[in-house]
């Protein structure tokens, strides 16, 4: 990761704000109510990406009952910080942390970064015909 950005775990640090306009205009949470967002951080595990002013630039949060299973959900980076390792680092961070480390089943959906995720051992599902979806 360049130099200037840090990946915290501190909610208080995260800019609602930002990460709401972000996922209002995503493919994943199109049209998702502010309320939705901040209620999703409360019951997450939260991680994001500050920049040396302390401003957030990244954001990811997963879903766990650290032990049977885990879903990785609304990862993104500001555009004007793509390709700095940003994403890696929150993802390094992410696989790192201790209360993840004996989860059986880690999930996630995502349209284009296919390639990001399989270098941290995530692969297509198997048998699709497994799941259902509400």
């Amino acid at each position: 990761m360049q130099q200037g950005y840090y990946v915290g775990t501190n909610k208080e640090q995260l800019d609602l704000a930002l990460i709401h306009e972000v996922l209002v205009s995503s493919y994943w949470a199109k049209g998702i109510s502010k309320g939705a967002v901040k209620t999703s951080i409360d019951n997450s595990m939260c991680f994001a990406a500050f920049d040396l002013k302390q401003q957030q630039v990244a954001f990811a949060r997963v879903v766990s009952d650290y032990s049977t299973v885990a879903y990785l959900a609304d990862i993104f980076v500001l555009e004007e910080h793509r390709g700095k390792g940003l994403a890696k680092a929150m993802m390094h961070r992410i696989m790192a942390h201790p209360k993840l480390q004996n989860v059986r089943r880690f999930k996630l959906a995502t349209k284009d970064a296919h390639e990001l995720y399989r270098g941290f051992g995530f692969n297509q599902i198997s048998d699709p015909k497994l799941y259902m979806e509400r």
